[in-house]
């Protein structure tokens, strides 16, 4: 009987130990009450339950970017606008450009501001080319070695990442243990997802040291390696300018306000129904659409492929909404002939 007691009692306490380790922002009750409230997008379970509030905070790496306004800013013509259609999507335009279909995995690590710019750089390297060059940009190099855009696993500024491309250049790496390119990503990625078989999300990931040379097994030397931007620029923050860059040129970073309840997301257009803000984020625009009457930007992410809709998720258009439109960086990559 005593024995049995005290199993009782440890389950007791196991199961308080548990519940007290509930993210409050990922529990079943908040994706009901999503559910509940509109029918814009589906919430559903995409993190552990558990998984620490320091690694939800770190996903949201963009700090107040006061250097876009510095940059040039692009309108487009009205013929090109007049002629868009309601529906786009790159990898229709550009079915050559592989990297389009690409959701990269930035870890316990708030490097999204890194991330949104060299997916963007990458597609555009083949979009700007039409299909027939190839680079793709590495992360780790940005992330680790452009001490102007900020604070490196704790924040940086779109603009300046941008800014760092065109004058310093940056080297070709793949995501982590990919061996490809000269600088993979260093950072592993961590479990989103239930079942899984990733590492814990901790958000205790530091910030790589800058390493100016090739993996051994990269046989092109580090300075050789480094491709540049040749021009960039903000786009107006309207709707129809931004459709029409996206059209004209290839995806986008974007940065925006998350809201807890896009933590949750599954699929749908998403409107901020529930939560407060948790931070700055910056991800990659590829395009627009509308579903059941709703407008929307097409957005891949960087919280890997089990994240939301396969990686990517849809957010209303053409309200601004959650700052998405105010804060559009993008450039023209110098492709060597």
């Amino acid at each position: 009987m005593a024995a049995s007691r005290a199993t009782l009692v440890a389950l007791v306490c196991a199961l308080a130990l548990a519940a007290a380790e509930h993210n409050p922002l990922l529990t079943d009750e908040i994706i009901t009450h999503i559910n509940s409230q509109q029918n814009l997008w589906k919430a559903a379970r995409n993190f552990p339950i558990n998984t620490p509030m320091k690694h939800i905070k770190k996903l949201m790496g963009v700090i107040e970017d006061t250097h876009i306004t510095k940059l040039p800013k692009v309108e487009h013509e009205a013929d090109l606008i007049a002629s868009l259609p309601e529906n786009f999507d790159p990898r229709d335009k550009w079915p050559n450009c592989p990297t389009l279909n690409e959701i990269r995995d930035q870890g316990s690590c708030g490097s999204c501001w890194a991330f949104g710019a060299v997916e963007a750089m990458t597609d555009r390297y083949c979009t700007y080319s039409n299909g027939s060059a190839h680079f793709h940009f590495s992360a780790e190099d940005l992330l680790s070695c452009c001490p102007i855009c900020g604070l490196g696993c704790n924040g940086g500024m779109p603009s300046l990442a941008w800014e760092y491309w065109k004058h310093f250049g940056l080297v070709s790496g793949g995501s982590y243990n990919s061996s490809q390119g000269c600088r993979p990503y260093e950072i592993p990625p961590c479990e989103h997802h239930v079942p899984g078989n990733r590492m814990p999300c901790s958000g205790d990931d530091k910030t790589p040291k800058c390493h100016k040379t090739c993996e051994d097994s990269y046989k092109v030397d580090y300075h050789k390696d480094k491709r540049y931007g040749k021009h960039v620029y903000s786009v107006s923050a309207n709707e129809d300018h931004i459709k029409a860059e996206l059209y004209k040129n290839g995806p986008v970073e974007a940065a925006f306000t998350v809201y807890a309840d896009l933590l949750n997301y599954k699929n749908g257009v998403y409107k901020h129904i529930a939560g407060d803000a948790l931070g700055g984020h910056a991800i990659k625009m590829v395009g627009w659409g509308v579903e059941n009457g709703n407008k929307y930007w097409l957005i891949a992410n960087s919280w890997n492929s089990d994240w939301g809709d396969n990686g990517f998720f849809k957010i209303l258009r053409g309200e601004d909404h959650c700052g998405i439109e105010s804060s559009i960086v993008a450039g023209e990559p110098l492709i060597p002939q």
